[in-house]
C-alpha cells in the first residue's frame, strides 16, 4: 500500500482509484496487504469499492471490508520482550499492536505524528511491555538510523529464526510479526481463499517484505521507488509512486495478462 498503491503524501490518486475500477471491469480481484493495522486500510475500502479479504499488519490479521477478523496470527508470548529487547540494544524505538490498539514508548518519537496522521488514529503511551505481551500481531522498531534497522533485522532473523518473519516495510520501521504472518503467506491464503492457481496471481510492490509475495505470484511488478534488490527479484518494474507507477503496472502488465495478450 505504502510506496505502492499511495504517494508519499498518502494520497490515493483518481489514476489509481481508476486503475482498480478497470481491474473490476475485466472481472479481476484485486486486495491489498500492508503492515498498517485493519483501521489505517478502512478508508480505502469505499473509493476503490474492495470485496476481497484485506491483509493488515503484513498478515497477522486478515479482515473482511466490514473489518471483521478472518484470521490473526499473533507472535508468541515468549518471545515479545526479548524482540523488544534486541531492537532496543540497535537503539529503535519500539511500537506494540495489539487487538485494535498501538502503543509507544514516546508519543513524541521518530515518525508518531506521520504514523497517527497516515492511519487515522493516535497510540496509547505504554511504560513498558508488563501486561501487554498476550495477543501482539505486531512488533515495530523504529529509528531514521536505517543502517541499525537493517542489522536490528539480520540480528532478529538470526536470534529468533522460525519463531518470527522480521523485515524492514520502509527503511525506518522493522516489522517483526508471526512466522505466518508475511507477504507471501498472505498471497497464498488468497490463492486458496479465491480458488487461484498462484501463476494467476499478480503483486506489485516496492519493499523487501514485498519480495516474499513475489515468489507466490506468476507476474511480479516492482514499483520505480523500489529498492534494488526489489527491483532485481520482480519480472517487471514500473514507474514510481509519485509518477503513477501502481496504474501504470495496471495497464501495462496486469490488464494484458489478464487478457492474454502481450504487455506493451
Amino acid at each position: 500500500m505504502d510506496g505502492t498503491l499511495v504517494t508519499e503524501d498518502k494520497v490515493l490518486t483518481d489514476e489509481a482509484v481508476a486503475a482498480v475500477q478497470r481491474l473490476h471491469d475485466a472481472g479481476v480481484l484485486f486486495a491489498i496487504t500492508s503492515g498498517r493495522p485493519p483501521r489505517g486500510m478502512e478508508m480505502l475500502v469505499e473509493p476503490l469499492e474492495l470485496e476481497t479479504s484485506i491483509a493488515a499488519f503484513n498478515g497477522g490479521l486478515v479482515v473482511d471490508r466490514a473489518m471483521e477478523t478472518l484470521e490473526q496470527h499473533v507472535l508468541p508470548e515468549h518471545v515479545v520482550q526479548p524482540v523488544a529487547d534486541l531492537m532496543g540494544s540497535f537503539d529503535l524505538d519500539v511500537w506494540l499492536y495489539r487487538g485494535a490498539d498501538w502503543y509507544v514508548r514516546d508519543p513524541k518519537g521518530p515518525h508518531v505524528d506521520r504514523e497517527a496522521w497516515t492511519v487515522k488514529f493516535e497510540p496509547k503511551v505504554m511504560d513498558g511491555l508488563d501486561g501487554l505481551t498476550d495477543g501482539v500481531v505486531k512488533l515495530v522498531g523504529v529509528s531514521d538510523d536505517h543502517g541499525a534497522v537493517q542489522k536490528a533485522a539480520e540480528a532478529a532473523a538470526d536470534t529468533f529464526g522460525h519463531h518470527v518473519t522480521a523485515a524492514a516495510s520502509q527503511p525506518y520501521y522493522l516489522d517483526v510479526t508471526h512466522p505466518k504472518a508475511n507477504k507471501g503467506s498472505v498471497a497464498r491464503y488468497l490463492a486458496s481463499r479465491y480458488a487461484l492457481d498462484p501463476v494467476q496471481i499478480a503483486t506489485i510492490g516496492d519493499m523487501p517484505n514485498d519480495i516474499l509475495m513475489f515468489a507466490h505470484s506468476g507476474l511480479s511488478i516492482a514499483m520505480g521507488n523500489a529498492d534494488p534488490q526489489v527491483k532485481r527479484a520482480a519480472r517487471h518494474t514500473t514507474s514510481s509512486n509519485e509518477d503513477e507507477g501502481f496504474a501504470r503496472a495496471v495497464d501495462r502488465f496486469v490488464l494484458p495478462a489478464a487478457r492474454g495478450t502481450s504487455a506493451t
